[in-house]
């Protein structure tokens, strides 16, 4: 059969294996962790694009998602290759603490009015897009997430600006946008296992003590959305039907995004946490790799699934190498 290829991942696949590498133990001056950020630096855009419509005046300085899109670099990219470019030391760091900086400087004035951070755009909210006959496919409008919150919150922490009152209305943005249940919506992935997995860390990280009454309900929830096989799964169909929410069979990629946030709130002796890490354990092919047959990336909610490639590999080896190494935090930034 012929499959079709919506699009291509290379800097977010890029910066997710370079934090992978980085906390699973490669020295930060590794050889390929370096030309990675070299790489990285060559992807950064530096003109203005279509999200200067909403911030005239603000200077350039993002990553797109793609190979070449200079007209959109996303919010969540930016905050990744920067928490990557953290990881790694560089024999030329006044070139990176430029591109960091200009990065930071664009991601904190594409904030929202509300405090949060959508993918490509600020305030982009109006539901009248939608509305057009000839738009019958997927979202065209860009509200904030919680997950492009999440990974921005925690790259300003790590940039030093945790206290920066427009990173308190980051937290306070994801404090109040916490399901009943006690798990976030994941934009762009599959689905409330992948939104918690990325508030917890930035939560954490911004300061919130792990006795927060947040950051309970959300290890109380992953506790009880556990598979007996030790595992975590979320189904694409959650995105419409609530019963689904937290279920599902168990992949690579979902359990890990489980354990991140587990160790973030101080799980690590826990007995979730212990199932967890035994089901990567036990699951790992002998080539090093993870099989994982589902879409656990999200394009459009229901309409566009994606399976990224790398998922199975980056997000079980972050997770196992913290769970080994430690949580990073901003004070232990290389």
């Amino acid at each position: 059969s012929r499959m079709i290829e919506a699009c291509q991942s290379p800097v977010w696949d890029t910066c997710l294996a370079t934090i992978a590498l980085a906390d699973a133990g490669l020295d930060p001056d590794h050889p390929a962790l370096v030309k990675a950020v070299d790489w990285m630096l060559d992807e950064e855009i530096t003109r203005t694009g279509d999200w200067a419509v909403r911030r005239p005046g603000l200077p350039p300085g993002g990553w797109a998602f793609e190979f070449h899109n200079d007209n959109y670099p996303d919010i969540d990219d930016t905050a990744e290759v920067l928490l990557a470019f953290r990881r790694v030391r560089h024999p030329d760091p006044a070139r990176l603490e430029a591109a960091v900086a200009r990065g930071a400087r664009w991601t904190l004035g594409m904030q929202s009015r509300g405090g949060a951070w959508g993918a490509f755009d600020a305030d982009n909210t109006s539901a009248l897009p939608n509305k057009l006959p000839f738009c019958d496919f997927g979202e065209v409008i860009d509200p904030p997430s919680a997950d492009v919150t999440a990974h921005v919150v925690e790259m300003l922490a790590f940039e030093g600006l945790a206290d920066d009152p427009r990173t308190r209305r980051g937290v306070e943005w994801l404090l109040a946008a916490q399901e009943p249940n006690g798990a976030w919506f994941g934009r762009w992935g599959v689905n409330h296992v992948y939104g918690t997995g990325s508030v917890l860390p930035a939560l954490t990280a911004a300061g919130l003590p792990v006795s927060h009454p947040a950051i309970r309900r959300s290890v109380r929830w992953l506790g009880s959305v556990q598979n007996e096989d030790g595992g975590w799964g979320e189904d694409l169909r959650s995105y419409h039907d609530e019963g689904w929410i937290g279920r599902g069979a168990s992949t690579a990629s979902q359990t890990a995004w489980a354990l991140l946030a587990l160790l973030a709130a101080g799980e690590r002796d826990s007995e979730p946490v212990r199932r967890g890490v035994a089901w990567l354990a036990e699951t790992q092919r002998e080539d090093g790799t993870w099989d994982e047959p589902y879409f656990t990336g999200t394009g459009f909610p229901w309409d566009f699934s994606i399976n990224y490639h790398l998922y199975r590999l980056v997000f079980p080896l972050t997770a196992l190498g913290r769970y080994v190494h430690g949580e990073p935090s901003p004070g232990k930034a290389r």
